[in-house]
């Protein structure tokens, strides 16, 4: 059988892309309303053994803290360098070169990356028209993994529960549920994580938590999904400065988190708002951001760039065509946004 290539360098380049540095960058949907107090605290007060002796084998410390925030059994929980690093352990985990992915499209643009690096068959299924998944054509590709986005990165839509329980209940292999904006939805599926054996829940601290530059992801689920993974992660991808500052997130600075996600999403519906004012539609969203279908939509970017505000352009999405992703910020980011926006329309 002929594997798929592996990715080269200028297909890595294509996912980390240089950026014109702006005073206003609203591109990655990180929390932009500064870092928690009490892992502030914690990093002034960090002690240089932090950096220079190796971490802890697996972040103990963390997957109690981890555990203790979703519910779970720290046997049920793996941590990583980033959620993306925690999904690339678990395809590791659970698929042999040549074994197919199977994946909405579009989503987080990581996912096909991760399938070249690892020799896997890429099976994207586009969306529904109405943004929902097609459970039947995710199901028809027998694939042993399944990976699918709720709110979904770049769409901000999100999985109904009859969805995506009909998927767990029927798939063939493992399904992994990336939730990186969990903290901003409605709605979760730890509960699939605890009560199906092949459903495993990606979480990060990027978004929500505020901590993107620590690097801290993790994942839970049964305890012999979490055993593959592990094997699979290697000892020490969550750096001892990193672990101690997410496990006190984690555990002191909730409710600070609950506040500033409620502030994102106050200031996504009045961004949402302006943006009809301007005869765009944003996509329904439950992330802290929004997709703006707009033809051209590179170019309308470029030119908000030329005026210092940063935003990601999509082009040619399946199902959507051109699109600009606009994180939600403080709102006098989001007024210089508009304004950029309003001069770079065509």
């Amino acid at each position: 059988m002929s594997l798929p290539s592996r990715a080269s360098f200028a297909d890595i380049r294509l996912y980390s892309p240089s950026k014109l540095k702006c005073s206003v960058d609203l591109s990655d949907n990180t929390n932009l309303f500064g870092m928690p107090p009490a892992a502030e605290r914690a990093l002034r007060e960090a002690t240089a053994s932090l950096a220079s002796r190796y971490p802890t084998g697996y972040a103990p410390d963390l997957r109690q803290a981890v555990a203790a925030y979703t519910g779970m059994e720290p046997a049920q929980v793996t941590t990583g360098c980033g959620s993306d690093d925690v999904i690339d352990s678990a395809l590791r985990a659970f698929l042999e070169p040549g074994d197919a992915l199977a994946f909405q499209e579009p989503t987080f643009v990581m996912v096909p990356y991760l399938s070249k690096v690892n020799a896997l068959r890429a099976l994207p299924v586009p969306l529904r028209p109405d943004y929902d998944i097609d459970v039947d054509g995710l199901l028809a590709t027998r694939a042993k993994l399944i990976y699918v986005c709720t709110p979904n990165n770049p769409t901000g839509t999100v999985i109904p529960r009859a969805s995506m329980e009909r998927l767990v209940d029927n798939a063939s292999g493992v399904v992994l549920i990336d939730e990186a904006y969990a903290e901003f939805a409605r709605e979760s599926f730890l509960d699939l994580a605890r009560t199906r054996p092949n459903v495993l829940v990606t979480r990060t601290l990027s978004k929500a938590f505020g901590l993107a530059g620590m690097r801290v992801g993790y994942a839970v689920g049964h305890a012999t999904l979490v055993t593959e993974v592990e094997k699979a992660r290697g000892p020490y991808k969550v750096t001892g400065l990193s672990e101690r500052l997410a496990a006190v997130a984690l555990t002191q600075d909730v409710e600070w988190m609950k506040a500033r996600a409620a502030e994102s999403l106050a200031i996504r519906a009045r961004l949402e708002a302006e943006l009809g004012k301007l005869g765009l539609e944003p996509l329904p969203s439950e992330g802290n951001f929004v997709l703006v279908p707009l033809a051209g939509a590179p170019a309308v970017a470029e030119r908000m760039r030329q005026r210092d505000v940063n935003v990601r352009a999509f082009q040619g999405l399946t199902g959507i065509g051109d699109a600009l992703r606009i994180g939600c910020g403080p709102w006098t980011m989001m007024e210089a946004a508009l304004g950029a926006l309003r001069e770079a329309l065509p």
